[in-house]
């Protein structure tokens, strides 16, 4: 089965829509587009138990988990809302994204 084209790139802003980080913005850290995730900085937080070894003292680390791809959405340039990926072709052939809510480049 082929993977569908993910509209969310790393660098984006995004805003959480389901979960216990509902409301949340944050930047993509990572994108994985073959489980149809990314990494949200701040967002799905876990502590890590870390042992210490030979070259780090270990310890208790926050780490970010990935999160569906269909539970964040990409922020609005202008408002700063939520909004949904277009794509439009511009006159010197280059293919854009664009936020369907303000038209704004991505």
């Amino acid at each position: 089965m082929a993977t569908a084209k993910m509209k969310i790139k790393k660098g984006d802003q995004v805003i959480v829509l389901t979960g216990k980080d509902k409301g949340k913005k944050g930047e993509v850290l990572s994108a994985i587009p073959t489980e149809q995730r990314v990494v949200v900085a701040g967002v799905n937080v876990m502590k890590k138990h870390n042992k210490p070894t030979q070259f780090s003292a270990g310890g208790i680390e926050d780490k970010e988990l990935s999160i569906h791809v269909s539970n964040v959405a990409l922020v609005d340039p202008k408002k700063g809302t939520a909004t949904r990926v277009g794509y439009k072709t511009l006159k010197d052939g280059k293919k854009v994204r664009v936020a369907k809510k303000s038209g704004e480049t991505l």
